[in-house]
This record gives structure tokens, C-alpha cells and sequence, in this order.
């Protein structure tokens, strides 16, 4: 990437640079470069949500997750085909 520029609306070359020889992406690293010090660059960067892994859950609650995600014959699938039918959504 040395040399390269990032394109015009990257707003802080540096930073993107920065982001992409870390190993992020190009869109995230655009995104987190063109937020304003003040909202928090490390906000933008954050991945969302905070729910528990699915190995934690309940067997009631996976069916119920399937269910909201329509996953075909999830009432007779066990904890671990919930889970790898419901990671794969």
C-alpha cells in the first residue's frame, strides 16, 4: 500500500493506512478514518451487539431464535445443529 493513495474520500490518510497494515478492511478502515475525533473513532470501529455466545443459550431459546430465523426442521435438531444452523444465517 505504500505510494497508494486511499481515494478522495478518505479523510484521514493516515489513520486508513494505519487500519488497512492491521489488517481491517477497506470499507472499515474508511469508516473508522472519516469519523470525527469528537463521535469516538473507537465507537466506529466496535462490532455491535453483546448477546451471549450460543453455547450459553438454552435449548427453549435457540428453537425460539430459529424460529424468528425460519430454520427448517429446527425441532428436532440438537443444541449443536442449532447452532451451526443458526451461525450460518
Amino acid at each position: 500500500m505504500p505510494g497508494k493513495k486511499p481515494g478522495p474520500s478518505v479523510k484521514d490518510d493516515t489513520v486508513y493506512e494505519s487500519l488497512r497494515e492491521d489488517g481491517a478492511s477497506k470499507e472499515k478502515a474508511a469508516r473508522i478514518a472519516n469519523a470525527s475525533a469528537n463521535e469516538g473513532r473507537s465507537a466506529v470501529g466496535r462490532r455491535g451487539g453483546h448477546a451471549e455466545p450460543y453455547e450459553d443459550w438454552t435449548v427453549d431459546d435457540l428453537r425460539e431464535r430459529a424460529r424468528e430465523l425460519d430454520v427448517a426442521g429446527r425441532s428436532s435438531m440438537r443444541k449443536s445443529e442449532l447452532v451451526k444452523a443458526l451461525r450460518s444465517r
